[in-house]
């Protein structure tokens, strides 16, 4: 779920999210001796004026927005009041060009509204503003209001009320507490001049110009310098996107535990990936931390080699093939199984009913033998055309890559896109009806989703299962900054349904064979503490050996300044219980800004 850059989409007001907030408009503008921004801006999240002309609203202008579709500039009361809870500063929506500079001291009249960034269906919190505006200026070469200083001290451990469950749990009419709860804190700095210091870079620049840093360098740090998300109510308060009003071209090009030193200064903003965002006037020098991508061990003659990649939408146009080589023979050291997610078919994107994806996956063979690495054999099933999610026409897939020299694939025939893939009992050992086949295709857990593909392999003599899983996306949940506390996550539903169907497949073959060994691997799209995976392990069928790590090196993938587990491998009892594997989580893509995937890889080696 890759960041986008901020736009507007229309100019929506909090009546279309909760129409409780809405107010019946003044006949005429409320004057300017009783009216000023921390007024507008009120103690909720809603101006108590949403849908009011308002005249002669005065302030000093602290940035202008000369760009996009959201131009205008910041307001800011040099007088504020004594209540921490109403913000002294607003955004006017000029549309074009703002006419006004930094330091000018105006007066705004129009009409305030409650801009959703995205629009309502978003669950988004909204940004107050005031539209249609008649500017006057009083005065230039104004002192700007000095800067809020957002650091650890300032921001509450506690991340977000729960919301209102009168208002289906929105948090909108909520008296903010900004003492108590972060994103209070944060509403209550809405449109004012903010700054942060030496702040550390907790997720990497990304291709729209954004970062994410932290002003609490100890909350929840990982190794390499990021913030883990551990936990449903651990969400990392001290995170904060970066975006400058100045040229991208001159934006830092940061890895994770990169440091913005000196001060970072700018308006508090609100948009629609990622929420509260300061916006720099001025931006901190970067330093480098060093971050170097990491290498694994490799595998001894005895150890099997098991590892999932999500290889983002690998298609034979991308340049990226040399590159994903690279990976797999230097920093995976050549596994000797490798689950590939996200193979798209022969042509990419274009959707002209092409599903045979032959042509990717033999070009990224082929870029692995001219890295130094093996000549892999490959299985894996065509799904039918667009029904397996993804980009439109791309009909991604999971594929087994396997090194011949060291393990073999069992070719059992009668696996399709649409038959499902049993397990039956041929001299008390378990065995697939089909290898590769795929698990309950036809149900309605896998619609628009892809279909786990099972597979036996041997190496030494012996069987190992392995089940390649692309379960279902993020796709719809609410962002952590959303109106609605605790956000729904209404994908995890389908995840359920498909972790039950996984669960209880591997349970059939323990069922017929109790010592044997399964791995259920791949971009689970959920994480290590999640429902999802809990499911996944059922009673002791499946553990996620993610969890054999330090708790600072768990995670594959970073998230708005959440370090976080979406790809796993589960192993059976018989696997677990040797005690004698190793699992990697091989940080080479979350945590930079030069990322060929936004996936890093997962390796696990043991003796079958």
């Amino acid at each position: 779920m890759p960041s986008r850059s901020s736009a507007r989409l229309a100019a929506l007001t909090v009546a279309a999210v909760c129409s409780a907030a809405s107010t019946v408009a003044l006949t005429s503008p409320a004057q300017a001796d009783s009216l000023r921004i921390h007024d507008i801006q009120g103690t909720t999240r809603v101006s108590p004026y949403t849908g009011q002309k308002v005249a002669d609203v005065p302030g000093i202008v602290t940035a202008t927005r000369t760009y996009g579709s959201s131009r205008g500039f910041w307001l800011q009361d040099p007088t504020p009041d004594d209540n921490p809870a109403t913000s002294e500063g607003v955004f006017v929506f000029t549309s074009s060009t703002p006419k006004v500079a930094v330091g000018d001291s105006v007066t705004v009249s129009g009409t305030v509204s409650e801009y959703v960034p995205g629009g309502a269906s978003t669950g988004n919190q909204s940004l107050t503003e005031i539209t249609k505006p008649t500017i006057t200026t009083v005065s230039t070469g104004n002192a700007v209001p000095a800067p809020v200083v957002i650091d650890a001290k300032s921001v509450p451990a506690e991340y977000s009320p729960a919301g209102d469950t009168a208002a289906s749990g929105s948090v909108n009419g909520l008296a903010l507490q900004p003492s108590k709860y972060a994103l209070d804190y944060y509403e209550s700095l809405e449109g004012m001049n903010v700054q942060v210091a030496d702040a550390r870079v907790v997720t990497a620049t990304d291709p729209y110009s954004e970062l994410w840093v932290t002003v609490k360098p100890h909350e929840n740090r990982t190794r390499r310098g990021g913030s883990l998300y551990a936990s449903y109510d651990d969400q990392n308060t001290g995170r904060l996107q970066i975006q400058s009003l100045g040229s991208t071209a001159d934006f830092p090009v940061a890895n994770v535990g990169d440091t913005l030193t000196g001060t970072t200064t700018g308006p508090m903003d609100y948009n629609q990936y990622g929420g509260y965002t300061l916006v720099a006037s001025r931006l901190g020098t970067l330093k480098s931390g060093g971050l170097e991508r990491e290498t694994t061990k490799k595998q001894s003659r005895s150890e099997l080699a098991v590892a999932t990649y999500n290889v983002e939408n690998l298609d034979p146009s991308d340049a990226t093939f040399d590159k994903h080589a690279a990976a797999i023979v230097n920093n995976l050291q050549s596994p000797d199984v490798v689950s590939l997610e996200e193979i798209q078919d022969n042509n990419g994107a274009t959707d002209d009913g092409t599903v045979d994806a032959s042509v990717t996956v033999n070009k990224l063979i082929d870029a692995i033998v001219a890295a130094g690495g093996p000549r892999y054999d490959w299985r894996s099933i065509n799904p039918v055309n667009d029904q397996d999610g993804g980009e439109p026409g791309g009909n991604i897939r999971q594929v087994f890559l396997f090194n011949p020299e060291r393990v073999s694939f069992v070719d059992r025939a009668g696996g399709d896109s649409t038959t499902a893939v049993g397990v039956t009992k041929v001299h008390g050992k378990a065995q697939l009806t089909a290898s590769p086949g795929r698990i309950a295709p036809s149900d309605a857990a896998w619609t628009s989703s892809r279909k786990p593909l099972a597979g036996e392999f041997v190496f030494h003599g012996k069987t190992v299962f392995v089940i390649a899983n692309h379960l279902n996306s993020k796709g719809g949940d609410l962002g952590l900054t959303a109106q609605y506390q605790p956000p729904t996550r209404s994908s995890e539903i389908q995840r359920h349904a498909q972790a039950t169907l996984v669960n209880a497949f591997v349970k059939n073959i323990l069922d017929v064979q109790k010592n044997a060994e399964v791995i259920a691997l791949g971009d689970m799209n959920d994480f290590d503490f999640s429902d999802t995976t809990k499911i996944l392990q059922g009673d002791g069928e499946l553990w996620s050996a993610i969890q054999s790590l330090p708790r600072s090196e768990r995670y594959t993938y970073d998230y708005q300044g959440n370090e976080q587990v979406l790809d796993q491998i589960l192993v059976s009892p018989a696997i677990r219980r040797g005690c004698d594997f190793e699992y990697d989580s091989v940080h080479i893509n979350s945590e930079f800004h030069d990322q060929i995937s936004d996936h890093d890889p997962q390796v696990l080696r043991f003796r079958p």
